[in-house]
């Protein structure tokens, strides 16, 4: 199987890799857009800031090939958010194959959550073997509502989407490359859709 990790300069590449090769399986990270068309499973990771991310996806002409593509796409934390429409972060513009307008969680809360916290309200394959509740490592200061495309939730001062699904394309706003056997699980079932 041909898995490609898109690298446009955010950070989580390697820890992303690692959890693969621990699953059995070997990644190219690449910024080419024929070897991202070419693979058979596309990971789209993201540590960083929304408005400079985009910038780079841009230079790099991936604002084209990401939407473009038909087969399985999973964006990790920021990546899940650039799959959206736009984001409070940076006033950024994002790739929109998801309707969501990402929002920064209030200043009543500990900005950004950082570390463990569950997930809820499963569905879809993404989730098969995974319980209800499951913890999950999460780092980050903005978040999309919940919406049509909701696939699990997270409280943290509000319910939100900790994951999304459209189609081919798929976000979780937890790192299942840091989550454990819980996480590894979900990657797992991510290459096996």
């Amino acid at each position: 199987m041909k898995i490609a990790l898109i690298d446009y300069g955010a950070g989580n590449v390697q820890s992303v890799l690692f959890a693969l090769e621990r699953l059995g399986y070997q990644a190219t990270v690449t910024d080419d857009p024929d070897t991202i068309k070419k693979a058979d499973k596309v990971i789209f990771p993201g540590v960083g800031e929304a408005s400079s991310s985009m910038q780079m996806i841009y230079n790099k002409k991936l604002d084209t090939t990401i939407p473009a593509l038909t087969q399985p796409v999973l964006g990790i934390c920021l990546g899940m958010q650039l799959l959206c429409s736009s984001s409070e972060e940076g006033n950024a513009k994002g790739l929109g194959i998801f309707d969501i307008q990402i929002k920064r969680f209030s200043n009543q809360l500990k900005v950004p959550q950082m570390g463990w916290n569950t997930i809820a309200n499963l569905k879809t394959e993404l989730f098969k073997g995974i319980k209800e509740e499951e913890y999950m490592y999460l780092v980050h200061s903005y978040y999309a509502p919940v919406n049509a495309y909701c696939i699990a939730t997270t409280n943290y001062g509000i319910n939100y989407a900790t994951a999304i699904q459209k189609d081919n394309f798929y976000g979780v706003q937890f790192h299942p490359e840091k989550s454990g056997k819980a996480g590894e699980q979900i990657l797992f079932n991510f290459l096996t859709i």
